[in-house]
């Protein structure tokens, strides 16, 4: 009964889609105890496809599997046309899997999902005073700007407050699980640990490698070979350009017109969520993961071996900023593992403006975090509800580091969420703790509604609650 639901719900996801692609990616779960690489590729060789990637390191039980566009080549049943192909497609893929489950050792299968991460802002918001401010500042080793060291989110969290009062600057490594980071910035080089690129299957998680070396001159501001004396100097200037639908950046404008379309939508997402995590744990490393292109796709396989590679390589905290409409087993059973080794987890609401439930944010042992506006009201496109929302933070016009050297400001859940990652860094600082105990720290918040869990996120409250508890 149990496999059979789980091709009945393939066969949904698949309708569900609209369409097959040439590959189809499965995750399989073997057998606990036996030797899992050995197994799936048995398997493979009798159910028709092939391993792609062990997706849980030295655990060896999780592996991604793919069905390609020869094996689903069927003739289209009676009636033919396009939705013949596709039922023939699903009939050949639905095959894979039920063999695949009758295959000595596997568990498990489920169909690998895709992901498109988005954010919002509201079609009236300006980009914010402090993104102008480009005063030179020392910050633990590195020159900043004044506006991201002193922008409004820092005080209505407490952050100096907090500082202040106890000191903490951050301890622990914090992977951030987006598009990469720019290793280069600045801002970050200090902190910045070697981390993989899972979308490419190698080490380092350099998020300008997916822009071209044409397109990467045009995006630097020290890049002169393709950009005008004209627009050189329009470079980093008091013009702000809306790059995308929720991000502000001080580039010029050829840039901005660039990277204002769909193949990269999420350009610079995981050096804006970095530098937020850096802004609160200055000293805490960072650990970048890249499991999303610069258009803000990604497949949920990638994200599973993300955070089994985050658990198994020193990862204290893992910010993960996006979310999934359903639920994955294999995904859940990634986060019970790192929660169970101690690591702390945040994750973004999602940006709907709904009262819903999203993954993995929704998970029990992970902080879901939305957005506040910077008077303290739920910010209209933050997704809510008491049992998805543990915590919420600022999320409107949040300065923060941009590739290449520059700053942006950026609204969504997606930047919500690094303040609490960054919090976790502090926490920790004062003594080890594990998910539940940050939890409990980090629910002394400001009460916002009940829709929007324990509250803003209260800094001082937090580490002074935890100071006085870890005793």
């Amino acid at each position: 009964m149990k496999k059979r639901t789980l091709i009945v719900l393939a066969l949904l996801a698949l309708f569900g889609g609209g369409s097959v692609s040439a590959e189809q990616r499965l995750i399989v779960r073997t057998e606990t105890g036996l030797n899992g690489a050995v197994v799936i590729r048995s398997a493979c060789l009798n159910a028709g496809c092939r391993v792609k990637a062990g997706l849980d390191g030295s655990v060896n039980s999780v592996f991604v599997v793919t069905v390609d566009d020869a094996t689903l080549a069927a003739q289209p049943p009676s009636g033919g046309g396009l939705l013949g192909g596709l039922l023939g497609a699903v009939t050949k893929l639905l095959s894979v899997v039920a063999n695949l489950l009758r295959q000595p050792g596997v568990e498990a299968v489920e169909l690998d999902s895709f992901l498109e991460m988005r954010d919002k802002r509201a079609s009236n918001d300006a980009p914010p005073a402090a993104l102008f401010d480009k005063t030179e500042v020392e910050y633990h080793g590195a020159t900043v700007r004044r506006g991201y060291l002193e922008q409004p989110a820092v005080r209505i969290i407490g952050l100096d407050d907090t500082r202040r009062a106890y000191g903490v600057t951050g301890t622990g490594v914090v992977a951030v699980i987006d598009t990469g980071v720019d290793p280069e910035h600045p801002v970050l080089r200090r902190v910045l640990l070697p981390g993989y690129d899972f979308v490419r299957d190698r080490d380092g998680a350099d998020e300008k490698s997916d822009v071209s070396q044409s397109t990467a001159a045009m995006v630097d501001g020290n890049g002169q070979s393709n950009v005008n004396q004209s627009t050189a100097a329009m470079v980093d200037d008091q013009r702000p350009a809306f790059v995308n639908q929720s991000t502000a950046a001080m580039v010029d404008q050829s840039t901005a017109a660039m990277v204002d379309n769909p193949e990269f939508a999420a350009f610079g997402h995981g050096t804006m969520v970095a530098g937020v995590v850096h802004l609160v744990a200055p000293t805490a490393k960072i650990l970048p993961l890249k499991a999303f292109k610069a258009d803000g796709s990604g497949y949920g396989s990638d994200i599973i071996r993300a955070i089994y590679f985050a658990a198994q390589n020193g990862a204290t905290v893992i910010n993960m900023s996006f979310s999934f409409p359903g639920s994955s087993r294999e995904l859940e059973r990634a986060c019970h593992y790192a929660a169970r080794r101690g690591i702390i987890l945040v994750a973004s609401t999602g940006n709907d403006g709904h009262r819903t439930m999203v993954y993995p944010a929704g998970y029990g042992n992970v902080m879901g975090v939305a957005s506040t506006s910077n008077r303290d009201y739920r910010s209209s496109f933050s997704n809510y509800g008491y049992s998805l929302v543990w915590v919420a933070a600022p999320g409107e016009g949040i300065v923060t580091t941009y590739p290449f050297g520059h700053y942006a400001a950026t609204w969504g859940t997606s930047f919500s969420t690094p303040f609490v990652a960054g919090t976790a860094a502090l926490l920790g600082e004062v003594k080890k703790l594990n998910e539940d105990q940050a939890e409990n720290a980090v629910s002394n918040a400001k009460f916002v509604s009940l829709e929007m869990g324990k509250g803003r996120l209260d800094i001082f409250r937090a580490v002074q609650y935890w100071r006085l508890f870890s005793r």
